[in-house]
C-alpha cells in the first residue's frame, strides 16, 4: 500500500500525531524545532514554542493539552492562549517530554526521556483529574503509549529495551493494577519500537525506527501486516479521517548525515495511508 506525502516539511523529529474529531484536523509535532504542526487543505500550519513540545490530547474544539519539556499546558490553536496545568519534571534540565496519548477515561499518559537519550533518565506518568502520578520510572526512551478498545490494558515501551509492555488497568478509573508484563520483544529481531496506536479490533500498529515501516500485531502479538513508510525513521502513527480508517505517520531526519539524507530524501515528511482497518477515535482529555 502506497503512502502519499500529507505534508512535505522535512521535520527533524516528527512525533505525536493526533486527529481532532471536532475540527476534523490532524496535528503533530517537530520536537527538536519546538513546533506544533498541522495541514488544512494543503496549507501548512505551525505554532512555535519556547521549549520542546511532543504530544497532545484534545480538550474541546479549540484547545489541546500539550506536553512540553517542563509542563502540561492548555493551548488554544485559534487564539494562541496558553494556560499552565501541571509541572512535568520542571526541575530536571536533562529531560523533555516524548510520546503521549489520552486514555479512554479522559486521562493523559506522557513519557519523558533525556534530551540526549541519557540512560534511564525518563519515566511515564499519567495525568488524571488534576493529579500527575508517576507510573514507570527509569525509562530511557518512552514510547508506544496506547490503549486497548475494551479498556483492559495499556501498552508502552522503552525503545532502548526493544520490548513493548502490557499493563492491566482498573475498569473504573484506568489506573494500573498489578505489574506490567512483557508482551512483544522486538529487540530480538533487531527492531526499534517507536510510537504505537491500537485499532478498534485491538490490533497494535507500531512505527519502527530505522526499519521504514509500521507493523500491525494481533492482541496475541502475531504479526498481521506491515506498511512500508517512505522514510526509514518512522516515529508514530495515528488513525483519523471521518471514518477513522486513515493513518497519519510521522517520521524524522534526526541524526542523518548528508549521505544518509541523500539516500532517504523523504526523511522527516508526514505520510497518510488511506482506507486501513477501523481505528479508535482519539480520546478527549477531561480536565
Amino acid at each position: 500500500m502506497s503512502a502519499p506525502i500529507f505534508d512535505d516539511r522535512r521535520l527533524t523529529l516528527g512525533e505525536g500525531p493526533l486527529w481532532h474529531p471536532l475540527r476534523k484536523q490532524y496535528f503533530w509535532f517537530d520536537i527538536m524545532n519546538r513546533q506544533l504542526c498541522s495541514n488544512v487543505n494543503g496549507e501548512a500550519l505551525s505554532w512555535q514554542f519556547d521549549e520542546y513540545v511532543s504530544a497532545a490530547g484534545w480538550v474541546d474544539e479549540t484547545r489541546l493539552l500539550i506536553a512540553s519539556q517542563t509542563q502540561l499546558f492548555l493551548f488554544d490553536v485559534e487564539s494562541g492562549a496558553q494556560e499552565h496545568v501541571v509541572a512535568l519534571e520542571a526541575d530536571d534540565p536533562v529531560t523533555r517530554s516524548n510520546d503521549g496519548r489520552a486514555d479512554p477515561w479522559g486521562g493523559f499518559w506522557i513519557g519523558t526521556m533525556g534530551i540526549n537519550a541519557e540512560a534511564q533518565a525518563g519515566a511515564i506518568y499519567r495525568y488524571y483529574r488534576g493529579e500527575l502520578r508517576l507510573l514507570f520510572p527509569e525509562i530511557t526512551i518512552s514510547n508506544s503509549i496506547c490503549f486497548a478498545p475494551d479498556k483492559s490494558v495499556a501498552y508502552y515501551c522503552d525503545t532502548k529495551a526493544g520490548i513493548i509492555m502490557r499493563q492491566a488497568l482498573r475498569a473504573e478509573t484506568g489506573w494500573p493494577t498489578g505489574p506490567a508484563e512483557e508482551w512483544l520483544d522486538l529487540g530480538a529481531d533487531g527492531l526499534n519500537p517507536d510510537g504505537s496506536v491500537v485499532d478498534a479490533a485491538g490490533n497494535l500498529w507500531n512505527a519502527q525506527w530505522g526499519a521504514g515501516r509500521v507493523a500491525c500485531y494481533s492482541p496475541q502479538g502475531t504479526l498481521l501486516q506491515t506498511l512500508d513508510v517512505p522514510a526509514k525513521q518512522a516515529t508514530c502513527p495515528a488513525f483519523g479521517g471521518d471514518d477513522a480508517t486513515d493513518m497519519l505517520v510521522t517520521t524524522a531526519n534526526a541524526g542523518l548525515d548528508e549521505a544518509a539524507l541523500a539516500a532517504d530524501p523523504q526523511a522527516g515528511s508526514t505520510f497518510l495511508f488511506k482506507g486501513l482497518a477501523k481505528g479508535q477515535r482519539d480520546h478527549q482529555v477531561i480536565l
